[in-house]
């Protein structure tokens, strides 16, 4: 019966063994699990990111694209301006003379100035900065200031040159006189 009870205890130490080598592998395995789901999460929420940041990166140029094309013609109608601003002294130089050729050379240049007025008016190009308005720095430039005591403070007296918003964008600033008192 020893004998018996010795076989037992071999087969149950064994089984023990076997057993106890079980639950380290399953603890083993379920350490590995945990540490795979981890990692999975963090690749996931890599992921995530990855994602909203390509998305914002992607809405981003589109802006940058539409915008681009929105504002394609400010460089070419600025370095037009200036001839308009020429075109309109030399209109209102010539209304202060009463020679027929000054007069015949007024209206060719009135009927010049209205077509380029239309062409402006067209492609959404605005022109603004009158006298009698009220100075706004995000629209005009005072280059000088003179004294009207029959005016408010800060009232546009003159205009050197008008300023243009294409589009809604102020593209050039007015210059004018103001009235400081």
């Amino acid at each position: 019966m020893a004998e018996k009870k010795g076989i037992k205890t071999k087969k149950h130490t064994k089984v023990k063994k076997r057993i106890n080598a079980s639950k380290r592998s399953i603890q083993k395995n379920n350490d590995r699990a945990k540490e795979l789901e981890l990692q999975l999460n963090e690749l996931q929420d890599k992921q995530l990111r990855l994602k909203a940041e390509f998305e914002n990166f992607r809405k981003r140029k589109q802006r940058e694209i539409s915008e681009l094309f929105q504002y394609d013609g400010e460089r070419v109608i600025k370095e037009i301006l200036p001839l308009i601003d020429d075109l309109e002294r030399m209109a209102k130089a010539a209304e202060d003379q009463n020679d027929k050729a000054e007069v015949s050379l007024l209206e060719g240049v009135q009927m010049v100035e209205s077509k380029i007025k239309k062409f402006l008016g067209l492609h959404e190009i605005i022109p603004f900065g009158e006298e009698g308005e009220s100075l706004d720095s995000e629209l005009h430039d005072a280059m000088l200031t003179e004294t009207n005591e029959e005016m408010d403070d800060n009232i546009i007296l003159d205009v050197f040159e008008k300023g243009y918003r294409y589009r809604g964008k102020v593209i050039r600033h007015a210059r004018v006189i103001v009235n400081k008192k």
